[in-house]
């Protein structure tokens, strides 16, 4: 079966360097056509991972959405989830009959809808051909070769172990799940406890008040998810705890960056004018926040609540972990 790829950032590059070790040919969309026409010549992406060099004759670069959709059975999406939607629009030909795997960290704006969801509910994608990779993984990392590991969750276990073997490679590790959803959610939710602990950081908190924010952040987000899909899940595994502590730790997070500039005194505006990159914890604050609005019962989210109070109701920082901190234990 063929894979195509649908993004240009450095999460995209990295899962089409790690398809090229199984695959023969990987259909690659980019909407910069100056890209294409860059990688091409000088066999990298000229913006992201630009150390990790290609074989063209392996990739089927394309501008066109519908392209690279045509010619591929499994489509893997790695556009930042706020501009999805954007990409999505511009659909000529049915994505009923494709298998579509997720490789996005976020809520769609659209649709206050996790990615999964959206194609369900939006593009009648039954759920058995949709499926998500998550981490914990850095796309840096992958373009380094250091060992990392993904879980491929999808309702269908024998395409989650079809996409999970030819992502696999001696320096990536893979695994499969069923638990689609709470994956998925997982993955929205440890950008914004990432983007808190940056925040903490640029305060100057510590290593040790970092450490209880983590280990607070795992348990929020087992109530969160437990409140979304109340299935046998152990939050300890890697797509759950690791991939929050990757997330909330590494400095190749751009989460984490995102929220150390804004504990630093960057507002908003300028912290996302000077980041390259979409961090996608700031559209997920929101949709977090929103949607636990909708739960029948409340769901004690104190984490969720500091950030979205910092992002998106402008208050002081300072302030408001200062009042995190008698919250936490």
């Amino acid at each position: 079966m063929k894979f195509a790829v649908l993004g240009g950032g450095s999460w995209a590059t990295a899962i089409v360097k790690m398809l090229l070790v199984n695959q023969e040919k990987v259909g690659w969309y980019m909407r910069n056509s100056d890209a294409i026409g860059f990688l091409k010549i000088q066999k990298h992406n000229p913006n992201y991972l630009t150390s990790v060099t290609f074989d063209t004759d392996k990739l089927e670069l394309t501008d066109d959405i519908n392209t690279a959709i045509e010619k591929a059975d499994i489509l893997i999406f790695a556009i930042p989830s706020a501009f999805l939607e954007t990409e999505l629009q511009k659909l000529t030909v049915s994505l009923k009959d494709k298998i579509v795997f997720s490789a996005i960290k976020g809520i769609v704006p659209e649709s206050g809808l996790i990615v999964g969801e959206h194609f369900h509910e939006k593009y009648d994608i039954p759920f058995k051909n949709i499926g998500v990779i998550t981490g914990p993984c850095h796309a840096e990392e992958v373009a380094l070769e250091r060992l990392s590991y993904l879980t491929i969750a999808c309702a269908d276990q024998e395409k989650a172990q079809y996409v999970a073997d030819n992502l696999a490679s001696s320096y990536i590790k893979t695994k499969i799940t069923k638990d689609i959803i709470g994956t998925e959610y997982a993955a929205m939710l440890k950008n914004i406890y990432a983007i808190a602990a940056g925040i903490a950081h640029g305060l100057g908190y510590g290593d040790n008040f970092q450490s209880v924010l983590m280990s607070n952040a795992i348990r929020e987000m087992k109530r969160f998810t437990k409140r979304i899909h109340k299935i046998d899940r152990n939050i300890n595994d890697s797509a759950y705890l690791g991939d929050l502590l990757v997330t909330g730790y590494s400095t190749f997070s751009r989460n984490r960056m995102f929220g150390n500039m804004i504990g630093k005194g960057y507002t908003v505006k300028s912290a996302q004018m000077e980041m390259r990159m979409v961090a996608e914890g700031y559209y997920a604050a929101e949709s977090a926040y929103k949607l636990k609005a909708t739960f029948k019962k409340k769901v004690k989210t104190p984490i969720i609540d500091a950030v979205h109070a910092v992002l998106y109701e402008g208050k002081d920082a300072k302030k408001v972990f200062k009042a995190l901190t008698e919250k936490l234990d």
